[in-house]
C-alpha cells in the first residue's frame, strides 16, 4: 500500500525539510538546494503562495525517492486540493476529524499537530499512524519518553523548534522523524542561496552521526 511506502520512507529519510516560501519560484529552488543537500522528504507550507502548484511542480520532476507532502493544511478542502496536485501526505498544526477523513479516503498518511496525550490518542481514534507533537521546542524531547510509556505503539514526529543541538535528543527519544523550518533556511536572502544547502548538509551529517 502506498500509504505505507510514504510513512516508511519518511522514517528511513527522517529528515524532514518544512518549506515555508516567499513565492512558487522561491520554494522550488529552496526545495532543490534542500535535496540537493540531502533532504528527501518535503513539506510545502500552505503558506507557500501557490502552494499547490509547488506540489504538483515536484510532484511531476521529482525522482522517486523523493516525498512531497503538503503542511498547514487547516481544513479539509485544503487536504483535498493538495492531494489531487500529488501529496503523498498531509501535515496540519492541529487534529481535525474531517481531514482525517478526507485523507483516509485517498489512503494518504495524515499527521495532525498534537500537544497532549489527549488530543494523540483522538488522533489515533480518527486513524492517525503518525503524530506531529507541535510545538516542538515547548513540548521537548522527553514529551516522546512520557507519551511512549503508556501509549508504545504511536509513532512521533517533533516540528517547531528542532536545531542541530537538539536532534540527537530527539533521536534518541524516539522520534519516528523530524520536522526542520527555518533552521535549514538561516541566514539564506532567497531560495536560490547556496546557504541552504550548506545548512542541509549539517543536519544530514548530524543525523548519520547521532543514528550510527
Amino acid at each position: 500500500m502506498k500509504k505505507l511506502k510514504t510513512l516508511k520512507q519518511l522514517h528511513e529519510n527522517y529528515l524532514v525539510a518544512v518549506v515555508r516560501g516567499k513565492s512558487k519560484d522561491d520554494a522550488i529552488a529552496a526545495v532543490q538546494q534542500m535535496i540537493a543537500g540531502g533532504i528527501y522528504n518535503i513539506e510545502i507550507t500552505f503558506t507557500t503562495p501557490q502552494a499547490e502548484e509547488v506540489i504538483r511542480h515536484l510532484s511531476e520532476t521529482s525522482d522517486d525517492h523523493i516525498i512531497v507532502g503538503a503542511g498547514t493544511v487547516l481544513d479539509s478542502a485544503t487536504a483535498r486540493i493538495a492531494i489531487l496536485n500529488g501529496a503523498e501526505y498531509i501535515v496540519s498544526p492541529h487534529l481535525d476529524v474531517e481531514i482525517a477523513k478526507m485523507c483516509n479516503r485517498y489512503a494518504i498518511p495524515y499527521l495532525p499537530g498534537c500537544g497532549s496525550v489527549t488530543e494523540i490518542v483522538q488522533a489515533m481514534e480518527s486513524g492517525v499512524d503518525l503524530v506531529k507533537l507541535f510545538p516542538g521546542d515547548l513540548l521537548g524531547a522527553n514529551f516522546i519518553k512520557n507519551v511512549h510509556g503508556p501509549i508504545p505503539h504511536i509513532e512521533l514526529m517533533p516540528s517547531g523548534g528542532v536545531s542541530l543541538d537538539n536532534l540527537e535528543d530527539w533521536y534518541n527519544k524516539g522520534a519516528y522523524a523530524v520536522g526542520i523550518g527555518s533552521a535549514l533556511m538561516k541566514n539564506a536572502k532567497n531560495g536560490n542561496d547556496s546557504i541552504i544547502k550548506e545548512n542541509t548538509e549539517k543536519f544530514v551529517r548530524k543525523y548519520e552521526t547521532v543514528s550510527g
